[in-house]
């Protein structure tokens, strides 16, 4: 089966996360995904870890699965007409410059658009090309803390708390590659090419949801641990082994929880009659929960509340353990790929599973500059252009050439 995205090209300036995880997801259901990188050093987050597997960096090939490496010298004119070339007819452009960087390297959408009028190019920047702080660096946790994700995250009494992933990152990421695909289906229709300007700022604002809607009303939402602003219980609790994370958003669950933990006296006090006396008083419930939950194992709990009582219960994995339950087994959610330099080596493929179209990764992150002559031999330079190019080099003086 095809793709959705089989004959979409794109070619990617980014660097880091933003860019990246956006392109992977795009390589995923079958774009073929240029990364432009520079010559000798490539992407930062090359160089980023550990853990590092012979040279190569486990944190950048998790966001880069799927994508071919070009190593290419933007300084230098001839380099940056190869990059015309590439996007002459290419569907998609995408850079995560600061505003105004783009256009002083001559990369900018009126340059491209000049060489393309149909690409869609996707510029993402940490707090977008206008306000007062447009021209301020922007990463993860800074956009956390400003977003206010920061501030409720964490326990109500310690210092505020970035969440365990790059979440700014990821949720900016996920925008960016809508935004990509609303072009692509627009220029479908259309036939018309369009740009748009993506602020990490603005994409973290918009997760905040029921915080937001408290804040709206005058509330200021607080930290919480692992506790929920509008539903209780909905937190973490610790059982005799370990720990036990559920969620109980209505009566009937209310009462199934009761009935299963055999604390039938939760359902007379006044306390705890509605879901917002539970909410109001969700300190006092979580003590008298606890004082059950840790009597018994966390195994013994999922047995009565998951498989008895069909409670939405789990345990608390480690990351290890999350990538090798049997959940995770039976979906495929883990494949191997072969990777050009270190062998077999375990990729997380993205979750969306069509039943009339493939998708997931075909090919492992690239080696820097690894795809750099097929590339350009696909769009009609010669071996000795090739040869000429790497002695000047303007493509990856480090990759291997005949």
């Amino acid at each position: 089966m095809m793709k959705p995205l089989d004959g979409i090209t794109v070619v990617d300036l980014s660097i880091y996360v933003t860019g990246a995880f956006a392109t992977e997801m795009l390589a995923s259901q079958g774009a073929d995904v240029l990364k432009v990188e520079r010559p000798g050093g490539g992407d930062p987050s090359r160089d980023a870890g550990p853990p590092f597997v012979d040279g190569e960096s486990g944190y950048f090939m998790s966001l880069n699965y799927g994508k071919r490496s070009i190593e290419l010298d933007l300084q230098d004119e001839r380099g940056l007409e190869i990059l015309y070339d590439l996007c002459s007819d290419a569907d998609v452009f995408v850079e995560n410059y600061r505003p105004g960087v783009a256009e002083k390297l001559g990369i900018g959408y009126e340059d491209i658009k000049r060489r393309n009028e149909s690409i869609i190019y996707c510029s993402i920047s940490g707090f977008g090309d206008s306000g007062p702080w447009s021209d301020r660096p922007g990463f993860d946790i800074i956009m956390q803390a400003l977003s206010g994700i920061m501030d409720v995250t964490g326990d109500p009494d310690s210092r505020p708390m970035k969440v365990g992933l790059p979440q700014t990152d990821l949720i900016t990421a996920s925008w960016a590659a809508f935004g990509i695909m609303n072009g692509l289906f627009k220029r479908e229709r259309t036939g018309e090419g369009d740009y748009f300007e993506l602020a990490m700022f603005d994409a973290a604002l918009t997760w905040l949801t029921k915080q937001a809607a408290k804040a709206f009303e005058g509330e200021r939402p607080e930290r919480m641990g692992t506790k929920d602003p509008v539903v209780a219980p909905y937190q973490v609790f610790e059982a005799a082994d370990g720990y036990l994370a559920g969620g109980v958003p209505n009566e009937k669950l209310w009462n199934q929880l009761c009935e299963a933990i055999d604390r039938l006296d939760l359902l007379a006090d006044e306390r705890f009659t509605t879901l917002e006396d539970r909410v109001r008083n969700v300190d006092a419930l979580e003590s008298e929960l606890e004082d059950t939950f840790t009597q018994r194992p966390v195994d013994e709990w999922l047995e009565i509340l998951t498989e008895e009582y069909s409670l939405p219960f789990g345990p608390v994995l480690h990351v290890d353990e999350a990538l090798e339950c049997p959940q995770t087994e039976a979906r495929g959610t883990i494949t191997d790929l072969d990777h050009s330099k270190i062998g077999t080596y375990p990729v997380v493929n993205h979750p969306i599973q069509f039943e009339r179209s493939a998708s997931g990764f075909d090919r492992h992150a690239p080696v820097l500059g690894e795809h750099t002559d097929e590339i350009l031999l696909e769009h009609g330079y010669d071996r000795d252009e090739l040869n000429e190019l790497y002695d000047a080099d303007i493509i990856g003086s480090d990759s291997k050439h005949t």
